[in-house]
Formats: C-alpha cells, structure tokens, sequence
C-alpha cells in the first residue's frame, strides 16, 4: 500500500445473492487512491458503480479482500469503529442533497460536528458555507432554496469536518449543465486546495474532463482508466 494513500481497495469482489445466485457486483476491483486526487467512476448502471462507493465508505463490505481508509480495514471495525470512521475520515454527498427539511442550513451543516461532539460547530458550519459561496444564506430553510444551492450546502456538510475521502454519488444528476458544472468545480477544489481524495461515480460525459482520473466499470469489471487533461 502506498504510504500516503487515503484509501486502498485490495482485490475488492462483492457478490449478493438473488432468487438463490450468487449475482457479482463488482470483481477483483484493487486500486490505491491518492491524497488530492479527484476520481470518477463511469459505466452504465448496475456497472458497479455505487456498489463500488458503498464499499468505499464502509457503508457496506466485500465478498472478499480488503478495503482500507488510511490504517483502517473497515470490515474488522465493529459498529463503534464504523461511526466514528465515517464521522470522521469520510464526507458523503448525494443526488438528492439529504439536507433536513426542519433543519436551518447552517444547522444542517454543524449536524456532523455535534453528533461527533465537536465544539465549535457553528464557526466551523459558517466558515464551509462560506466557501461554497452560501454563508448568506446560512438562516434559510431547505425549501427556500433551488437545487444547485442545495448542493452546495451539501458540499458544506460533507466538508465540514474536514474529511480525507469525500463520496459522491451521481452529485449533477439533478441539476442544470451550469449548475452542475459549479458543483464539479466545488469538487475539484476540493481535492485541490483541501487535499481530499474525491470518488465520485457519474452518468455525465462532461465531468470526466475536470477529473485526474476516469475508471470505466462494465459488469463489475474495470474496463479502462484513462487520465484526461485537467485546466481547472
């Protein structure tokens, strides 16, 4: 395993089972990823994408081999373990943003630092909502919001405990070309100026050129890598 990498994924299979089948997910998938580096994972659905993501984030673990986040193998954490890895090493967004209905922005993004019992959360919360350009909006409700300042409220959640590995599972899927092209340069300067490995997975042709890296799945398998020119 490379010294600096945030996350290993060491001949990572994960099978389920279906009407009595073992169905593969995704086959013998090994890679190390880099601080910094800003991933995409493309392929058609049921590629092995989110799967791929799930096991990442420990959400889920492998049929076999070994997912490492930094010296951390997930599948030997217990539920105690698994919390605080994810509280504290790992940012989530999502394509549906997830931000609580009842909850203010700025409450929604200080909501991981007070499950994790950080102090300070508020000051934290505003600095990351100012980053992504929506601290003026900090008092707002979800509902007043459009889609693509949705997201980037739910950049500031997933970075405001300063996590090394930030998901993204298909973050544009719902919003405009340039809404969707602000979010990918959020992303980018995520990895880029905060240093987080960034794995998002992707049905958009046009993210794949703001990335360092492209992994196209087919049936669980990888099919190519490519490392398009990045000008952002």
């Amino acid at each position: 395993m490379s010294s600096m990498a945030i996350l290993r994924m060491d001949r990572v299979s994960k099978h389920y089972r279906s009407n009595g089948v073992d169905v593969p997910a995704l086959r013998h998938f090994s890679r190390d990823f880099e601080p910094g580096e800003f991933v995409a994972l493309v392929g058609r659905s049921g590629c092995g994408k989110t799967t791929l993501l799930n096991l990442a984030g420990a959400m889920d673990f492998p049929s076999s081999g070994e997912v490492w986040i930094g010296d951390q193998m997930t599948s030997a954490l217990d539920d105690a373990g698994l919390t605080r890895l994810r509280r504290t090493r790992i940012g989530f967004i999502f394509q549906f943003f997830q931000l609580l209905p009842t909850l203010s922005v700025a409450e929604n993004v200080e909501l991981p630092l007070l499950l994790a019992g950080a102090g300070d959360a508020r000051t934290k919360a505003l600095d990351r909502l100012e980053w992504v350009e929506m601290a003026d909006f900090a008092h707002r409700m979800p509902h007043q919001l459009s889609g693509g300042q949705m997201q980037r409220v739910a950049i500031a959640r997933a970075l405001v405990h300063s996590p090394r590995l930030l998901l993204a599972d298909e973050p544009i899927g719902n919003l405009d070309t340039t809404t969707g092209n602000l979010v990918l340069n959020l992303l980018r300067r995520a990895a880029s100026e905060r240093g987080a490995t960034v794995l998002m997975a992707t049905h958009s042709p046009e993210s794949t050129s703001i990335v360092d890296t492209v992994i196209r799945l087919r049936d669980g398998v990888v099919e190519e890598v490519n490392h398009p020119a990045c000008t952002v």
